[in-house]
């Protein structure tokens, strides 16, 4: 018997009683659904048994972490329903590709077309396995008999990825006989998915999800096609470079051709950069530059490279940045927990933002201010601009895309931008790389290098600046003109030897201590790059340092 402590509350189990037989217990105290639990402070799934005293906490769905696991499950769920309906030796290939808002664009390659009837029976056999809540079980195989299993299923992606694996064993999940791996937590069975639907979604399927917020309720659709468009055309570059997942990109280290595969993509932004100035030019009559997006997108240096390629064209930019507009520390709008919401639009000054604009619109001459972030005050030192023909300003901030920002500027004489790190390699076949991982590790090792900031310090802030983005950005960037992912696919190599050691300076028992060895674990998928060779323009060198804009 071993005691468990829950709520204060200390009750006594037998030894092989599993965490989902005690959730079950507990689950009329929660609104959602348990879904995970931690025991001592360690995440661990419900299929697990009780094995000594412990603490546990309950992790519903409607949580950050247990929202993942719903959705990990659901395409397991997925994949067995299309092999089911499809046949096995149908599909040669299937990929979750990416998000947009509440769906998961998957693409097919397979002997079958996406036609209405098949859409129907491979809803249909879903929500059969969902109301059959079949047990999925999982069992930890030595590297040489995982690999023989995944090569039984023709998943060769996952073969190759654990070639590189440093471990001598792997977690597999079976699903009434379908094998598969996941990064991250599962569900103990089927009957936890209740709530999806799948889409016929341009030439693949969107299977669409719960959000977070409202884990009991499928959202609508929204079918935001320039992101979409956006993340397809950075799955081609993928393609064309023949580097589709993790596995992949560590086969080009191993084959020595990183420095090839590094020009290539960097030729590709730069490309399109070039593309985006050339339609700004065409338009006639662009003033301002508007762009804008969330943290560690690279912002910075896209608004330095966009200028020179603008300047190709005879164009003068001039870069501003709207938190230069940032009221005075006093006025700073507070949040619910008193602290200063620097995310919100009304810590811009915007009416001085849109009187000086107007302004150089006509032609007069204004004096641009600086915010002095150390004094929290909006200072003035003889920044004088004036347009003329030529001059464009390029103006870089969150609230970019948001017309109420530039409401007394004509529309034809805006141009908006939305740029973000939209990570287009896959771990594998079926495990996505949240775009979100990618941005963090970007800021973590920024925030590092120029603020002297710990890893710790940069998470604490995340849900922070997350929420900001979910209100502020996202909501704005269909609006935009121009789309421009600046995800690198070979920066996770690079960014890894920078943050493993800031993530391994997180001690146990620290808020941050889970989701620091979690990234850990990620990043033992790549094979470590050096950051010698990156070109000097790089938007990977704003985070890593050696940029030759010094940001």
């Amino acid at each position: 018997m071993f005691t468990v402590t829950i709520d204060g509350e200390k009750r006594q189990y037998e030894e092989g009683t599993t965490y989902e037989e005690i959730a079950k217990e507990y689950q009329n105290r929660y609104s959602q659904r348990i879904g995970l639990i931690t025991a001592n402070g360690k995440i661990r799934e419900l299929i697990k048994e009780v094995k000594k005293d412990c603490e546990l906490n309950f992790i519903t769905l409607g949580d950050p972490v247990g929202h993942k696991t719903y959705v990990r499950t659901a395409i397991m769920l997925l994949i067995k329903a299309l092999r089911d309906v499809a046949g096995e030796t149908a599909i040669r290939k299937f990929k979750v590709e990416f998000a947009i808002g509440p769906g998961y664009y998957c693409s097919i390659d397979s002997d079958f077309k996406i036609e209405p009837e098949f859409i129907r029976r491979l809803n249909e056999r879903m929500r059969k396995l969902a109301e059959a809540d079949i047990p999925i079980t999982k069992k930890s195989y030595p590297i040489n008999e995982a690999m023989e299993i995944f090569r039984g299923q023709n998943m060769k992606d996952k073969e190759k990825l654990f070639r590189y694996r440093r471990s001598s064993y792997v977690n597999v999940y079976c699903l009434d006989g379908y094998y598969d791996y996941y990064y991250g937590y599962m569900l103990p069975s089927t009957g936890y998915v209740k709530y999806f639907e799948v889409l016929s979604f341009e030439e693949g399927l969107m299977l669409l999800l719960p959000e977070q917020q409202v884990p009991d309720k499928l959202p609508l659709m929204e079918p935001r096609e320039k992101l979409f468009e956006t993340l397809k055309k950075s799955d081609e570059w993928g393609n064309m470079v023949g580097v589709d997942t993790v596995g992949d990109l560590n086969d080009q280290i191993c084959m020595g051709n990183i420095n090839d595969l590094i020009l290539v993509q960097e030729a590709l932004q730069e490309r399109s950069i070039g593309e985006i100035a050339k339609d700004i030019v065409a338009r006639g009559g662009v003033k301002f530059v508007m762009i804008a997006g969330p943290s560690s997108s690279g912002k910075t240096t896209f608004s330095h490279r966009l200028s020179i390629q603008l300047r190709t064209y005879g164009l003068s930019p001039h870069p501003i940045g709207l938190d230069d507009y940032f009221v005075n520390r006093d006025k700073t709008p507070r949040d619910e927990n008193g602290d200063y919401n620097f995310e919100c639009l009304e810590a811009i000054d915007v009416e001085q933002f849109n009187e000086d604009m107007t302004r150089l619109l006509k032609g007069e001459t204004v004096e641009l201010p600086s915010f002095n972030f150390k004094s929290g005050l909006r200072e003035y030192h003889g920044n004088y601009k004036k347009l003329g023909p030529e001059d464009v300003l390029v103006i870089e901030g969150i609230h970019g895309l948001n017309g109420d920002t530039s409401y007394s500027l004509p529309n034809e004489s805006k141009y908006k931008i939305y740029i973000s790190a939209l990570t287009s390699i896959n771990i594998d076949e079926h495990n996505r790389i949240p775009t979100t991982d990618g941005r963090l590790l970007r800021r973590m090792v920024r925030d590092a290098r120029t603020r002297g900031a710990s890893a710790k310090r940069t998470m604490e802030m995340w849900n922070s600046v997350r929420k900001g983005e979910e209100k502020y950005i996202f909501p704005f960037q269909e609006s935009a003109d121009a789309m421009f992912n600046s995800a690198l696919i070979y920066e996770l190599a690079i960014l890894k030897q920078y943050a493993e050691p800031l993530l391994f300076g997180i001690e146990k028992g620290e808020p941050e201590y889970y989701e620091a060895k979690r990234l850990l674990k990620f990043l033992e998928y790549f094979i470590g790059v050096s950051s010698e060779n990156l070109p000097k323009n790089s938007i990977c060198r704003e985070f890593v340092g050696g940029s030759c804009f010094h940001v």
